[in-house]
């Protein structure tokens, strides 16, 4: 299911923001984007991911920045020892003119700017912000999901209640009974006049048994009955109820798909193929779902 989470604060003066994207997927998969220097709290961050979400492709980003008006100058003092060395054995052995300090400080790696170095109590504390803030945006994140899902469900029992209703136009259906399937049997038999005469009355009628057999759908339509009430029950039950819905949803066809092999009639034909329609918008939708 998709859905945007954000999040924004500030601590041990460093401002920070979380943000979190979330698209349709078969799993879970969270990937992380932290600053330099945070990658510590990737375990714990990814520990808050999946304890809050079950499902989606989910990018999560950290952004962090200083309150103190950025980095500052820092001399480098290995580098600078170095340089001065070489410039000692420089100057001594030739004749070039002397160094300035603002020229020596120029050179790379002298001078360098570093952001303001924080003791471990405003470190811990930073963390400890930051991951309270990835909360929030997950909770928003899930607020935005549940709108949404909401929206969705409608959707999903629409579905359902048109499941429920082309069930019931196949048990309602004529050609289903024993008499409609001897009328069509005996209408045959007339077409093929005289080559049906000598055909025993009694091997007709055990023909007419094995094809009312073969064509009962009364199992297809219980199980359709019964998959309808446990989809209705997971929807009201709230997420994450993704995978058993799609699990239902394979029953669902595969029920639709043996009615049709066993229609006898151009009429329950139609309905098989239009709850295989519905059912495939439903199988659909279902990707969307928690």
């Amino acid at each position: 299911m998709t859905g945007f989470g954000r999040a924004e604060g500030s601590c041990s003066n460093t401002g920070w923001t979380w943000e979190i994207r979330a698209v349709n997927g078969k799993g879970l998969d969270v990937r992380l984007k932290l600053p330099n220097g945070m990658e510590r709290l990737e375990p714990l961050a990814r520990k808050l991911c999946t304890a809050k979400l079950s499902r989606g492709n989910i990018q999560v980003s950290l952004t962090a920045r200083s309150t103190k008006g950025g980095a500052v100058p820092t001399v480098n003092d290995a580098a600078l020892q170095q340089v001065l060395n070489h410039l000692v054995e420089i100057e001594r052995d030739s004749a070039v003119q002397l160094s300035t300090g603002a020229q020596i400080l120029g050179l790379r790696g002298v001078m360098e700017l570093a952001e303001p170095k924080m003791s471990d109590e405003e470190s811990a504390a930073l963390e400890q912000d930051v991951l309270a803030g990835l909360t929030v945006a997950l909770d928003a994140l899930n607020d935005h999901r549940g709108n949404e899902g909401s929206a969705l469900g409608e959707v999903l029992l629409g579905h359902l209640t048109t499941v429920e209703k082309l069930t019931a136009l196949a048990e309602a259906d004529p050609a289903r009974s024993s008499e409609a399937i001897a009328e069509k049997l005996q209408a045959q038999l007339t077409q093929l006049g005289e080559l049906a005469a000598g055909i025993d009355r009694d091997r007709l009628y055990q023909e007419v048994a094995l094809m009312v057999t073969k064509a009962d759908i009364r199992e297809e339509l219980d199980r359709l009955a019964a998959h309808t009430i446990a989809a209705r029950e997971l929807i009201s039950m709230g997420s994450p109820i993704g995978r058993k819905l799609e699990f239902l949803a394979q029953e669902f066809n595969r029920e639709s798909n043996t009615l049709c092999s066993k229609s006898n009639s151009v009429s329950l034909t139609e309905i098989g193929l239009e709850l295989k329609v519905v059912i495939d918008q439903f199988r659909e939708q279902i990707l969307n779902v928690e």
